[in-house]
């Protein structure tokens, strides 16, 4: 017979039940948290349009995209491909949907994603994104941005991580200083540079920039802008030290100003700070960026992200559709936090409430009208209708179950039964 290989594909995850267990909890926190705050659920198809998808991604996205061979049966004759986030297909969703939608709308996706990159550690193929985003029509108020920031760290606590830290900043900034230097052609590359300022040394930056042609006393202002960070005063100061005149960014600055102010009013976010070095890749953000972090963990890179985006359903409608949104890449964060032992599952609930061993065939019908009863309580049954002998049966529901309830004769003939803890091996009667 041939052979298999049964391993998943590079950068597709699969988790033992103790650990599904963790990851559907912790999705589910997520999600009731972002319903707390006012998000509606929706679901946008797994498959779309290239020519959408396509209308804001640029970039390797391009080059990473999952296509789809259609079969001869296909009645949409055009291109097809997997989403590589919900952004993009949130625009279109959107304008499909506008009558029948109430703006400022205030929606989460909780979904799997695709992106063909290169599979390492913590970064794969087949994802979930937990996004939370709101939608304006014709102008979205700039306190939308906080509420997002603030959903989103909420919904963070559910990991239970220590000292968790949001870096903010606004695009706006960015054009204006890059402007102020007469970068602005070349804002884009700048940019790209910038964002990835954190993962190289400072000389390896350096030499980028000076292969744009950029003059060694501009590359020193454009490092000095990314090591900006602090409060608003500490950062309006020194980006006034810099280039002695503020108002090209002068209207990012007021966004951050506002966005900042809201932050700290907040009683259940502990840390906010400024941080210019903060400006995301993707190039439809428009003004707000933030990031979050773990401070003891800064090796583990952002565990959430997001901003605003004043255009992305310009390619598809003359209407106006500003929007902020947020987003926790649920299966990487999930990953590096267990890989780190910052998940504890030893202290988690197995996946089973109750498993039930009928010592023989005399005891199915009871036990299979004990397991009805039980389930009707709002308890997860199992039952093992194995012949092996009853330690190895008690040894398999230890593994999957909190507790187990041994049937025989006497347990059929009284309706007493003994439930015993299979953690502490404490045992309860339970009469029924």
């Amino acid at each position: 017979m041939k052979k298999f290989n049964t391993s998943p594909l590079s950068g597709m995850q699969e988790l033992l039940p103790t650990e599904q267990v963790v990851f559907d909890k912790l999705k589910q926190q997520i999600s009731d948290v972002y319903h707390h705050y006012g998000f509606q659920s929706i679901e946008t198809p797994l498959i779309d349009r290239t020519e959408i998808l396509f209308a804001k991604a640029g970039g390797d996205t391009e080059k990473q995209i999952y296509r789809v061979m259609k079969t001869a049966e296909s009645a949409d004759s055009a291109d097809q491909a997997l989403r590589f986030d919900h952004t993009v297909p949130l625009a279109r969703y959107v304008i499909e949907h506008n009558n029948d939608l109430a703006f400022p709308f205030s929606v989460t996706q909780i979904n799997r994603n695709f992106r063909g990159e290169r599979a390492q550690r913590g970064r794969f193929r087949e994802f979930y994104q937990c996004d939370a985003d709101i939608i304006g029509r014709d102008k979205l108020p700039i306190a939308y941005d906080a509420q997002v920031i603030v959903c989103i760290y909420e919904a963070l606590k559910a990991f239970k991580l220590p000292n968790m830290q949001v870096r903010i900043s606004n695009r706006k900034i960015l054009s204006g200083f890059l402007s102020a230097l007469n970068l602005t052609e070349q804002s884009g590359t700048v940019s790209e540079i910038i964002d990835h300022i954190e993962k190289v040394p400072l000389d390896i930056t350096r030499e980028k920039l000076a292969k744009l042609n950029i003059d060694a006393e501009n590359i020193e202002k454009i490092i000095k802008f990314t090591e900006i960070n602090g409060d608003y005063i500490t950062v309006a100061q020194k980006l006034g030290d810099i280039l002695g005149d503020t108002t090209p960014i002068q209207e990012g600055l007021e966004e951050l100003k506002t966005v900042f102010e809201l932050l700290n009013a907040q009683s259940n976010l502990d840390d906010v700070i400024i941080d210019l070095m903060i400006i995301r890749g993707l190039d439809y953000y428009t003004g707000t960026v933030f990031e979050t972090f773990i401070t003891d963990h800064r090796d583990l890179g952002s565990i959430s992200s997001g901003g605003r985006y004043d255009n992305l359903a310009s390619n598809f409608s003359n209407q106006s559709y500003p929007g902020v949104g947020g987003s926790i890449g649920l299966t990487r964060l999930f990953f590096v936090l267990k890989e780190c032992g910052l998940l504890n599952f030893d202290e988690e609930k197995k996946p089973i409430d109750i498993c039930l061993l009928p010592l023989s065939e005399n005891e199915f019908k009871f036990t299979m009208q004990v397991a009805d009863q039980l389930r009707k309580q709002g308890k997860t049954i199992d039952i093992d209708f194995d012949t092996r002998k009853l330690g190895a049966r008690m040894n398999r529901a230890s593994k999957i179950a909190e507790g187990a309830i041994v049937i025989g004769d006497n347990e059929a003939a009284s309706g007493t039964l003994e439930l015993k803890d299979l953690k502490t091996g404490e045992k309860t009667t339970i009469n029924l």
